[in-house]
């Protein structure tokens, strides 16, 4: 049930610490979620610091009103739907004075995972949709692109966006079963993933499993894409010695933010704060094993 539902920010005394955030600081928090890095720059920069924050997911922005329903009362924090691919539109309807501090956190959520009912995670049977923001038309579902792409594309998105081993057994094996009935289902998909491993190999389906809903995640919500987008729009709202944090849980993600900040350095407009990036603590990583995967980058606007 999405009442249920609770989310564990990732990195959070390490994202509070490197944002230098002072009382009065205006923060953007570009991926919202469930509040709680959120809820952390609020009191780093009480009792005037303001957070915009964004998500593009409608069902998550509801139970965040509802949980941080004070600090929305107070006028120190706004939630606005939206995708922060446009950030430099979101941002351009609001007088407010240039950002001290941004946050990207590009995890997916808990939520998605555990209780959206969306197709996320092979653990339940359930359609298979993945969009963050179910009402985006625009979007293909996951179903629509098992149903729709050739086998030389599907090899290509698991293998670029999910780095899995078997993607071209893993491709034919999908072509050769929606010739007889759509995969529409989690269930069915992770049973034509199984079925397309070796046999020696089919005992550690959920690992490939794995790589491939993330690949098809990806591509769903065009994630690549709005990382690109997005950084640099963030880098010209912040204001000087403002500082930008991204938390990245897949090597191309990762790979885009240090390229990312690199570039910008050079261009003169940022000074890396983080030239290798701080990853959690292993106790951490016992309390919470999907922050195993988190890197955190951060960067100073000049």
């Amino acid at each position: 049930m999405l009442a249920d539902w609770a989310h564990t920010p990732v990195l959070l005394d390490e994202v509070v610490e490197h944002l230098r955030l002072r009382p009065g600081a205006h923060c953007l928090d570009a991926t919202i979620n469930g509040g709680g890095h959120a809820a952390a720059i609020l009191a780093a920069t009480a009792p005037t610091g303001r957070v915009l924050g964004i998500d593009r997911d409608p069902q998550v922005l509801n139970l965040l009103r509802s949980r941080l329903s004070a600090e929305i009362e107070s006028g120190r924090l706004e939630v606005v739907i939206g995708n922060f691919r446009d950030l430099a539109e979101i941002l351009a309807g609001r007088d407010s004075p240039r950002l001290d501090a941004a946050l990207f956190d590009l995890g997916i959520s808990s939520f998605h995972f555990d209780a959206s009912g969306r197709g996320f995670s092979f653990g339940k049977d359930e359609p298979l949709d993945m969009r963050f923001d179910p009402t985006d038309a625009d979007l293909e579902t996951a179903a629509m692109l098992v149903a729709n792409r050739h086998a030389v594309e599907l090899t290509a998105l698991f293998r670029d966006y999910g780095e899995e081993r078997f993607a071209s057994r893993v491709a034919r094996a999908i072509v050769a079963r929606r010739a007889k009935s759509p995969i529409v289902s989690t269930g069915q998909l992770l049973d034509v993933i199984t079925t397309a491993l070796p046999a020696n190999l089919r005992w550690r389906a959920a690992r490939h499993a794995a790589r491939i809903f993330q690949a098809l995640r990806i591509a769903v919500n065009r994630e690549l894409d709005a990382i690109a987008a997005a950084l640099p729009q963030a880098v010209s709202a912040l204001a000087p010695a403002g500082r930008i944090a991204v938390i990245s849980f897949h090597s191309l993600e990762d790979r885009l933010v240090k390229h990312g900040f690199r570039d910008h350095e050079r261009a003169g407009a940022l000074r890396i704060i983080t030239r290798k990036p701080i990853r959690p603590s292993e106790a951490e990583v016992a309390a919470n094993p999907r922050a195993a995967s988190a890197k955190l980058r951060v960067a100073e606007r000049i």
